[in-house]
């Protein structure tokens, strides 16, 4: 493995505990309140992410004083709650213990290394020569293949499914938090 695909896996990793550190706090102060989310609500959550992010890009300015990187932050908490969502199926109430969550969280947070890794082997680090903007766009591209899929009832003739879209919005995420914070 390269110097710079060991940096990548370093950084990823940094972030993703940064995100789950935060999930957790989240989870204790909130429960496993998500749990409530259909799936259309939890891609209209992640569309207002994105959204944010862009409208920053092209403002270069704040009004509620949070900048981009929290919403990468974000974008990542909420692509995993969507694969929980998925495997899981939504509930009517909060039906699930802190220990369970982050047990799943765990799980799909190491999926997301996992993919980045063999991904990023055969890409050869070409996300380090991509600006932010792009990741943002990347990510706004898959939540509207997610919103297609979802009204077509997830029945594609030859696209992956929502989960492929999820796992790629949270590394897309990453990439954007990694590059904010060099």
């Amino acid at each position: 493995m390269s110097k710079e695909n060991e940096k990548t896996n370093a950084q990823f990793e940094q972030v993703m505990q940064e995100c789950r550190s935060l999930f957790e706090k989240k989870l204790h102060d909130y429960g496993a309140s998500w749990r409530i989310l259909r799936p259309q609500s939890l891609t209209d959550q992640l569309f207002i992410k994105a959204k944010r992010i862009r409208s920053l890009e092209i403002k270069k300015e704040s009004l509620v004083g949070e900048g981009i990187r929290p919403e990468f932050i974000a974008l990542i908490n909420y692509g995993i709650v969507g694969l929980i969502q998925l495997a899981q199926g939504f509930s009517d109430t909060v039906d699930m213990q802190p220990k369970e969550a982050m047990a799943l969280y765990d799980r799909y947070a190491l999926e997301a290394l996992e993919l980045m890794k063999r991904k990023n082997h055969d890409y050869d680090e070409a996300w380090r020569g991509m600006r932010v903007s792009s990741y943002t766009d990347f990510i706004l591209t898959k939540i509207e293949r997610i919103k297609e899929i979802e009204n077509l009832g997830g029945d594609t003739l030859v696209s992956e499914g929502i989960d492929a879209n999820y796992m790629d919005i949270i590394n897309y995420a990453v990439f954007g938090a990694i590059k904010l914070s060099e």
